[in-house]
């Protein structure tokens, strides 16, 4: 079982936890000023590394609270999670 740490409720069961995806992407400042490449991007274009994510998540069947999280997309290992608006953490090292 994998174990995700909510900053607000601690350690819990994978499965009280929904991803919200990557975490950053911005929505355009004037929707009405974007051409469709523009949407197109920002609706579907994403990193999709093998490493290190800065991911949102939320605590579904605890809190309800979202947080962000660096997770390892090879090995789903957490790296750190924190509220939005606390410093961010820098990445995690590699993992060996």
């Amino acid at each position: 079982m994998l174990l995700v740490t909510c900053p607000y409720c601690g350690a819990r069961a994978e499965t009280e936890f929904a991803c919200g995806g990557e975490a950053g992407i911005v929505r355009p400042l004037d929707p009405d000023a974007v051409g469709d490449e523009a949407w197109a991007d920002y609706l579907f274009m994403r990193t999709n590394p093998k490493g290190w994510l800065r991911e949102r998540w939320r605590h579904v069947h605890g809190c309800g609270r979202w947080f962000i999280a660096w997770r390892h997309t090879a090995t789903d290992r957490f790296g750190a999670t924190w509220r939005y608006g606390d410093p961010e953490p820098p990445a995690p090292e590699a993992v060996a």
